[in-house]
Protein backbone atom coordinates (compact mmCIF):
# COMPACT_ATOMS: atom_id res chain seq x y z
CA UNK A 1 0.00 0.00 0.00
CA UNK A 2 1.31 3.49 -0.81
CA UNK A 3 2.87 5.15 2.19
CA UNK A 4 1.37 8.49 1.13
CA UNK A 5 -2.10 6.96 1.49
CA UNK A 6 -1.36 5.35 4.83
CA UNK A 7 -0.42 8.56 6.60
CA UNK A 8 -2.60 11.39 5.36
CA UNK A 9 -1.13 13.80 7.93
CA UNK A 10 2.24 13.85 6.26
CA UNK A 11 2.62 16.78 3.89
CA UNK A 12 3.44 15.88 0.32
CA UNK A 13 6.96 16.63 -0.78
CA UNK A 14 8.43 17.26 -4.18
CA UNK A 15 10.42 14.58 -5.92
CA UNK A 16 13.97 14.51 -4.52
CA UNK A 17 16.65 16.03 -6.68
CA UNK A 18 19.41 13.72 -7.91
CA UNK A 19 21.93 15.15 -5.47
CA UNK A 20 19.50 14.56 -2.58
CA UNK A 21 19.01 10.85 -3.27
CA UNK A 22 20.78 8.41 -0.99
CA UNK A 23 20.28 4.67 -0.62
CA UNK A 24 19.49 4.02 3.05
CA UNK A 25 21.54 1.76 5.32
CA UNK A 26 24.56 2.10 3.09
CA UNK A 27 22.85 0.12 0.32
CA UNK A 28 25.06 0.63 -2.68
CA UNK A 29 25.33 -0.89 -6.12
CA UNK A 30 28.35 -3.01 -6.91
CA UNK A 31 30.63 -1.23 -9.37
CA UNK A 32 31.22 -4.49 -11.22
CA UNK A 33 27.57 -4.64 -12.31
CA UNK A 34 26.76 -3.86 -15.91
CA UNK A 35 25.03 -0.48 -16.39
CA UNK A 36 21.64 -2.07 -17.08
CA UNK A 37 21.77 -4.25 -13.96
CA UNK A 38 22.99 -1.30 -11.91
CA UNK A 39 20.08 0.84 -13.10
CA UNK A 40 17.52 -1.86 -12.29
CA UNK A 41 18.85 -2.66 -8.80
CA UNK A 42 19.15 1.04 -7.99
CA UNK A 43 15.62 1.72 -9.24
CA UNK A 44 14.30 -1.09 -7.02
CA UNK A 45 15.83 0.47 -3.92
CA UNK A 46 14.77 4.01 -4.74
CA UNK A 47 11.21 3.01 -5.65
CA UNK A 48 11.04 1.14 -2.35
CA UNK A 49 12.33 4.09 -0.34
CA UNK A 50 10.66 7.02 -2.12
CA UNK A 51 7.74 5.47 -4.01
CA UNK A 52 7.50 5.08 -7.77
CA UNK A 53 5.94 8.51 -8.23
CA UNK A 54 8.40 10.05 -5.78
CA UNK A 55 11.52 9.42 -7.81
CA UNK A 56 12.45 10.47 -11.34
CA UNK A 57 14.76 9.06 -13.97
CA UNK A 58 17.35 11.78 -13.38
CA UNK A 59 17.70 10.77 -9.74
CA UNK A 60 17.82 7.06 -10.64
CA UNK A 61 20.52 7.64 -13.26
CA UNK A 62 22.63 9.69 -10.87
CA UNK A 63 22.30 7.18 -8.02
CA UNK A 64 23.24 4.37 -10.44
CA UNK A 65 26.35 6.34 -11.43
CA UNK A 66 25.30 6.66 -15.04
CA UNK A 67 23.34 9.17 -17.10
CA UNK A 68 19.84 9.54 -18.49
CA UNK A 69 20.96 8.77 -22.03
CA UNK A 70 22.27 5.37 -20.92
CA UNK A 71 19.09 4.71 -18.94
CA UNK A 72 16.89 5.40 -21.96
CA UNK A 73 19.15 3.31 -24.17
CA UNK A 74 18.27 0.28 -22.02
CA UNK A 75 14.69 1.29 -21.17
CA UNK A 76 12.50 3.21 -23.57
CA UNK A 77 10.56 4.90 -20.80
CA UNK A 78 10.21 5.12 -17.04
CA UNK A 79 7.27 2.69 -17.32
CA UNK A 80 9.57 0.13 -18.94
CA UNK A 81 12.03 0.55 -16.08
CA UNK A 82 9.21 0.19 -13.51
CA UNK A 83 8.15 -3.12 -15.08
CA UNK A 84 11.69 -4.44 -15.13
CA UNK A 85 12.26 -3.42 -11.52
CA UNK A 86 9.11 -5.26 -10.46
CA UNK A 87 10.17 -8.36 -12.43
CA UNK A 88 13.58 -8.22 -10.75
CA UNK A 89 11.93 -8.08 -7.34
CA UNK A 90 9.52 -10.92 -8.11
CA UNK A 91 12.22 -13.22 -9.51
CA UNK A 92 13.96 -13.28 -6.14
CA UNK A 93 10.94 -15.05 -4.67
CA UNK A 94 11.55 -18.17 -6.78
CA UNK A 95 14.57 -19.00 -4.62
CA UNK A 96 12.38 -18.79 -1.51
CA UNK A 97 10.19 -21.69 -2.67
CA UNK A 98 13.26 -23.78 -3.54
CA UNK A 99 14.69 -23.19 -0.06
CA UNK A 100 11.36 -24.08 1.51
CA UNK A 101 11.29 -27.46 -0.21
CA UNK A 102 14.96 -28.15 0.48
CA UNK A 103 14.62 -27.41 4.20
CA UNK A 104 11.72 -29.87 4.66
CA UNK A 105 11.85 -32.46 1.85
CA UNK A 106 8.70 -34.55 1.45
CA UNK A 107 7.00 -32.79 4.37
CA UNK A 108 4.45 -30.29 2.98
CA UNK A 109 2.96 -29.50 6.39
CA UNK A 110 6.38 -28.55 7.75
CA UNK A 111 6.92 -26.45 4.63
CA UNK A 112 3.61 -24.68 5.24
CA UNK A 113 4.59 -23.81 8.80
CA UNK A 114 7.97 -22.63 7.51
CA UNK A 115 6.17 -20.43 5.00
CA UNK A 116 4.38 -18.74 7.90
CA UNK A 117 7.63 -18.23 9.84
CA UNK A 118 9.42 -16.86 6.77
CA UNK A 119 6.57 -14.46 5.96
CA UNK A 120 6.50 -13.31 9.58
CA UNK A 121 10.25 -12.63 9.48
CA UNK A 122 9.89 -10.76 6.20
CA UNK A 123 7.10 -8.70 7.73
CA UNK A 124 9.31 -7.83 10.70
CA UNK A 125 12.35 -6.95 8.58
CA UNK A 126 10.69 -5.01 5.75
CA UNK A 127 9.62 -1.55 6.82
CA UNK A 128 8.33 -0.58 3.37
CA UNK A 129 5.80 -3.34 2.77
CA UNK A 130 5.39 -5.34 -0.43
CA UNK A 131 6.96 -3.63 -3.46
CA UNK A 132 4.38 -5.04 -5.86
CA UNK A 133 1.39 -4.22 -3.67
CA UNK A 134 2.70 -0.67 -3.20
CA UNK A 135 3.12 -0.35 -6.96
CA UNK A 136 -0.44 -1.55 -7.57
CA UNK A 137 -1.72 1.24 -5.29
CA UNK A 138 0.46 3.94 -6.80
CA UNK A 139 -0.18 3.06 -10.43
CA UNK A 140 -3.93 3.56 -10.52
CA UNK A 141 -4.34 4.28 -14.21
CA UNK A 142 -5.88 1.49 -16.25
CA UNK A 143 -3.71 -0.18 -18.82
CA UNK A 144 -0.40 0.54 -17.12
CA UNK A 145 1.97 -2.28 -18.17
CA UNK A 146 3.09 -2.84 -14.58
CA UNK A 147 -0.34 -4.22 -13.67
CA UNK A 148 0.25 -7.33 -15.80
CA UNK A 149 3.58 -7.95 -14.03
CA UNK A 150 1.95 -7.56 -10.61
CA UNK A 151 -1.04 -9.75 -11.44
CA UNK A 152 1.12 -12.52 -12.91
CA UNK A 153 3.36 -12.53 -9.84
CA UNK A 154 0.50 -12.56 -7.34
CA UNK A 155 -1.29 -15.32 -9.26
CA UNK A 156 1.85 -17.46 -9.41
CA UNK A 157 2.43 -17.04 -5.67
CA UNK A 158 -1.19 -17.91 -4.92
CA UNK A 159 -0.98 -21.08 -7.00
CA UNK A 160 2.22 -22.18 -5.26
CA UNK A 161 0.66 -21.62 -1.85
CA UNK A 162 -2.54 -23.40 -2.85
CA UNK A 163 -0.55 -26.41 -4.08
CA UNK A 164 1.39 -26.47 -0.81
CA UNK A 165 -1.87 -26.43 1.18
CA UNK A 166 -3.25 -29.23 -0.96
CA UNK A 167 -0.09 -31.32 -0.57
CA UNK A 168 -0.29 -30.76 3.19
CA UNK A 169 -3.66 -32.51 3.17
CA UNK A 170 -5.81 -29.74 4.65
CA UNK A 171 -9.57 -29.92 4.23
CA UNK A 172 -10.05 -26.89 1.94
CA UNK A 173 -6.70 -25.95 0.35
CA UNK A 174 -8.09 -23.14 -1.81
CA UNK A 175 -9.80 -21.44 1.11
CA UNK A 176 -6.78 -21.83 3.38
CA UNK A 177 -4.40 -20.42 0.78
CA UNK A 178 -6.74 -17.46 0.24
CA UNK A 179 -6.95 -16.95 4.01
CA UNK A 180 -3.16 -17.00 4.47
CA UNK A 181 -2.67 -14.65 1.51
CA UNK A 182 -5.18 -12.16 2.86
CA UNK A 183 -3.60 -12.33 6.31
CA UNK A 184 -0.22 -11.54 4.77
CA UNK A 185 -1.49 -8.67 2.63
CA UNK A 186 -3.48 -7.27 5.55
CA UNK A 187 -0.56 -7.54 7.95
CA UNK A 188 1.66 -5.55 5.58
CA UNK A 189 -0.87 -2.74 5.36
CA UNK A 190 -1.55 -2.86 9.10
CA UNK A 191 2.14 -2.50 9.90
CA UNK A 192 2.43 0.56 7.66
CA UNK A 193 -0.68 2.12 9.17
CA UNK A 194 -0.39 1.09 12.83
CA UNK A 195 3.24 0.13 13.33
CA UNK A 196 4.75 -3.15 14.44
CA UNK A 197 2.78 -3.10 17.72
CA UNK A 198 -0.57 -3.12 15.91
CA UNK A 199 -2.55 -6.13 14.66
CA UNK A 200 0.34 -7.23 12.43
CA UNK A 201 2.23 -8.45 15.51
CA UNK A 202 -0.22 -11.36 15.71
CA UNK A 203 0.25 -12.42 12.09
CA UNK A 204 1.99 -15.71 12.91
CA UNK A 205 -0.57 -16.70 15.55
CA UNK A 206 -3.42 -15.93 13.16
CA UNK A 207 -1.86 -18.04 10.40
CA UNK A 208 -1.18 -20.96 12.73
CA UNK A 209 -4.77 -20.81 13.99
CA UNK A 210 -6.04 -20.82 10.41
CA UNK A 211 -3.91 -23.85 9.50
CA UNK A 212 -5.07 -25.73 12.61
CA UNK A 213 -8.71 -25.08 11.76
CA UNK A 214 -8.28 -26.60 8.30
CA UNK A 215 -6.32 -29.68 9.31
CA UNK A 216 -8.03 -33.00 8.69
CA UNK A 217 -8.97 -34.78 11.95
CA UNK A 218 -6.86 -37.86 12.59
CA UNK A 219 -8.91 -40.97 13.38
CA UNK A 220 -7.68 -43.12 16.22
CA UNK A 221 -7.26 -46.87 15.78
CA UNK A 222 -10.60 -47.77 17.42
CA UNK A 223 -12.51 -45.36 15.16
CA UNK A 224 -10.74 -46.68 12.07
CA UNK A 225 -11.58 -50.31 12.95
CA UNK A 226 -15.17 -49.41 13.77
CA UNK A 227 -15.66 -47.67 10.44
CA UNK A 228 -14.51 -50.75 8.59
CA UNK A 229 -16.94 -53.13 10.33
Amino acid sequence: MSRSLVNKNVKSVSSPKPADVRLENGDGVQARQAPRDRIVSTACELFRQHGIRGIGVDAIAEAAETNKMTLYRHFGSKDDLICEALRFTSEKTAAFWDQLEASHPNDPMAQLHSWVKARAQCLADNKYGCDLANAAVELKEQGHPAHAVIENFKLAQQRRLEKLCRDAGVSEPELLSDTLSMLMEGAQVSKLASGSEGPSMRFMRACEAAIASFRQPVKNTAEAVGSEV
